[in-house]
């Protein structure tokens, strides 16, 4: 079967592999749609995510919905072509952090396409998988595969505002709007966030961003002036959630959250250097967000009952035959938000 594999900076190759054998727990899935995610990104273009670097070739990819087509003897409740979203969440359920409900911090955690342990762990970049039963969740009849493989990129949304606690009525700045950032918004819609507003340096983004339900976008590039206005009084935002792993927004984000208002930090780009002076002076509450693991059934019933629309988040879905130009494709975001591979192509 045709995976994509990384061997190392910008060498990215369709190569073809072998299908473990199944467990009598497991399911075999033939994957319809992956997404490209920001940390498939960095490994193809520098053969690193942060201080993760790759040791050794490695199918990437997390985000992922597929096709039943089989299972093990321990296995009931599903039927071959029936159609799944596909957690790559794979705690050991055994360790202190799994233990106390934690399980985005499992000690032993097989997240799909992570170089972090040694060996890697594989990704789901394939034309088929085996998965463990209780990755796979039904999506409905109206659902296409495609909005399907957008449940992982919803599921980091719902748990970065899970961190920041209730935002119901509350005036909520998010910035940087890539898909993550738009899904997010999306999901603050639906918490029922009282006024969004959505800040990227591009105008593809922000037009998304509109769609996704803010109700201000501004571009960082051409008018950040109009932030000024919410530098008043020591600040008009309740939470802020910072997405893009910029530095720079960081800091915005500080200049106009109001005193003990929640910083939620979701993107990941990096050591930065912080004022202490205005965090304390604030008394800012500034929390990270890491993964999900429960919030990934929420995100699929979200998308099954329609109480959130990914659609305008996709821009383009290329063959597998095509990877390493859909990967290029996702790099540029001039013109790209969401790119998915399509490996099943009956699942069109």
């Amino acid at each position: 079967m045709k995976s994509v594999i990384c061997h190392s900076a910008q060498d990215l190759r369709i190569e073809s592999i072998e299908l473990p054998p199944l467990g009598e727990n497991q399911l075999r899935v033939k994957v319809a749609f992956g997404g490209i995610c920001g940390s498939d990104l960095h490994y193809y273009q520098h053969g690193d995510f942060g201080t993760v670097r790759i040791k050794q070739p490695i199918t990437l990819g997390h985000e992922v919905s597929g096709i039943v087509d089989g299972w093990g003897a321990q296995v009931s409740g599903f039927e071959r072509g029936q159609r799944i979203a596909i957690s790559p969440s794979r705690p050991c359920g055994q360790c202190r952090f799994c233990q106390a409900g934690q399980h985005n911090h499992c000690l032993n955690m097989r997240f799909y396409g992570s170089a972090m342990p040694f060996p890697h762990i594989q990704g789901a970049f394939s034309e088929a998988i085996i998965i463990e039963r209780y990755q796979a969740h039904p999506i409905a009849a109206h659902l296409s595969l495609s909005e399907a493989a957008l449940a992982e990129p919803l599921s980091v949304g719902l748990h970065a505002i899970s961190r920041a606690g209730s935002v119901l009525g509350q005036q909520v700045l998010v910035t940087g709007c890539g898909p993550i950032g738009l899904l997010l918004i999306g999901a603050l819609r639906r918490a029922g966030a009282g006024r969004i507003v959505a800040c990227d340096i591009a105008s593809l983004p922000l037009n998304c961003a509109r769609e996704m339900g803010a109700d201000e976008t501004i571009n960082l590039s051409t008018e950040a002036e109009r932030l000024e206005a919410y530098k008043a009084e020591k600040g008009q935002f309740d939470t802020v959630f910072e997405a893009s792993g910029s530095q720079a927004a960081l800091r915005t984000g500080l200049d106009v959250i109001r005193p003990r208002g929640v910083l939620v930090t979701v993107g990941m780009g990096g050591d930065v250097s912080l004022p202490m002076t205005q965090l304390v002076a604030k008394e800012v509450d500034m929390r990270g967000t890491f993964r999900f693991h429960a919030e990934f059934a929420t995100a699929v019933r979200f998308l099954n009952e329609g109480l959130i629309n990914g659609k305008p988040v996709i821009t383009r879905v290329l063959p597998v035959d095509q990877a390493i130009e859909a990967f290029n494709l996702a790099a540029d975001k001039s013109q790209s938000l969401k790119v998915q591979i399509q490996f099943a192509p009956e699942a069109a």
